[in-house]
């Protein structure tokens, strides 16, 4: 890339994420000194919107933050208030829940997958374009996609905002024989997931690598989805583990003045949360399926140790993570009895309750503090892409750099690459506010 002096390129907006941000790039020479995701979407204020508020309608509420993953925001919020009021679900309650979780699994990692992410391997621009030249893949992503809603509107009432969700359980649980249909589409979205895991298995990866902390939730004998242990694994290094309670004392956000995000730090260190950490966490605790997902599409074994630390191959995670979500799906339908009561009464009272559970994007945290009436006093969301930011920028820092120092790059390519390390992450720019517009200083 020639240099011409002090330079700006922009670009009017990121496609294919969930939000509106930019990014600005400080370059001297091939060094680049800074890189800043700016997101410039205005504030939500859900954490002002919950104080005040009876301790039943969280679940209710934080659903709106984001309508693709609403059962996430759903699901932490009742852990932390059932958590706050010292009441533990069934189990047959915790497993329609770890269903409801798997729809939305499926149906956001396919949407990522097929309509998001992979046109930037294919040299497409969009899905539209993706259309055109891939149309059977495309389809298959719908019908992934179509089957993960179906598991929704079941359990959740609906596929957006779903409204049968409550503080203890369900309003509704449904008769086994409603789950008949459920079964017969996720027994050919399986065929469909295996489809998808040897498509993306073919693409053409580039070499990289993110060196932040892997941090996710880790469950005893299963792959967390909807509960867990926050864990932490740092390179060279070994999990380990702190209690949820203490979560905002390991995670600490501020604000920084580019963005109206908060940004996160995992004891001081960037860290990186979603599927690259959840595989390397709790990839041994696949089930045999998801195990022989993850060999076919040539990640390792995560028995042996296996880590992917290589963000362009994170679309090989989500893959390997929709066989997973919909055998777990077969399992517990194929298992389902109908239980006693759809949901276990929740009483009010004084205290502070913990709640995370795995989005697709990664860990997921909610602390609220209740009264003695149970209204919230205080609430404190912190998502994934918060947290994911810091680990963003400096993949954005890295790539960039090594890009120009092999000076084969225009400005054009300069930004296609910085757009494609940015979709290797899936940001939900509007969740985390509470790119691309590119601009690259030259000094």
């Amino acid at each position: 890339m020639t240099h011409r002096g002090s330079r700006v390129l922009r670009v009017g907006s990121l496609s294919r994420v969930e939000g509106e941000g930019a990014l600005r790039l400080r370059v001297r020479g091939t060094a680049v000194e800074e890189a800043r995701l700016r997101i410039y979407e205005p504030p939500r204020f859900f954490e002002a919107f919950l104080r005040g508020r009876a301790h039943t309608e969280p679940p209710d509420i934080t659903a709106r933050v984001c309508g693709i993953c609403p059962v996430a925001y759903q699901m932490s919020a009742c852990a932390a208030v059932e958590d706050a009021c010292g009441v533990t679900v069934d189990q047959q309650i915790r497993e329609l829940r770890r269903l409801l979780y798997c729809g939305e699994w499926i149906e956001s990692q396919a949407l990522h997958i097929h309509l998001l992410h992979a046109p930037d391997f294919l040299g497409c621009a969009g899905a539209v374009d993706l259309a055109r030249t891939h149309r059977v893949q495309v389809e298959r992503g719908l019908r992934l996609k179509q089957a993960g809603n179906a598991i929704l509107e079941l359990l959740g009432g609906r596929a957006i905002h779903p409204v049968n969700v409550r503080v203890g359980g369900f309003h509704r649980v449904p008769d086994r024989a409603e789950l008949r249909p459920l079964a017969a589409q996720l027994r050919r979205a399986a065929d469909d997931a295996w489809e998808t895991v040897r498509w993306v298995a073919g693409f053409d990866f580039p070499d990289a690598r993110v060196d932040a902390d892997l941090f996710a939730l880790a469950a005893p004998d299963t792959y967390a989805v909807e509960g867990g242990v926050p864990t932490v694994l740092r390179p060279g290094g070994s999990p380990v583990a702190f209690p949820l309670g203490s979560f905002l004392d390991h995670v600490r956000e501020e604000h920084l003045p580019h963005s109206t995000a908060l940004h996160a730090r995992l004891d001081g260190r960037r860290h990186l949360t979603g599927p690259l950490a959840r595989y390397a966490i709790s990839g041994r605790l696949l089930s045999p399926t998801g195990l022989q997902a993850a060999l076919e599409a040539g990640l390792g074994d995560p028995r042996d140790g296996a880590v992917c630390r290589n963000p362009f191959r994170s679309i090989l995670v989500r893959a390997v993570e929709v066989v997973y979500a919909v055998d777990e799906a077969l399992r517990i339908v194929g298992a389902y009895e109908r239980p006693a009561r759809a949901c276990v009464e929740v009483p009010p009272r004084a205290g502070t309750g913990h709640g995370a559970t795995e989005a697709p994007r990664g860990l997921l945290y909610h602390r609220y503090t209740l009264d003695a009436e149970g209204t919230v006093t205080d609430a404190r969301l912190v998502p994934p892409t918060a947290q994911n930011q810091g680990a963003i920028e400096e993949d954005l820092r890295r790539l960039a750099e090594a890009a120009l120092a092999e000076g084969t790059v225009d400005d054009h390519e300069l930004t296609h690459l910085c757009e494609r390390a940015v979709r290797n992450h899936d940001p939900c720019i509007s969740c985390a506010t509470h790119f691309l517009d590119l601009t690259v200083d030259r000094v």
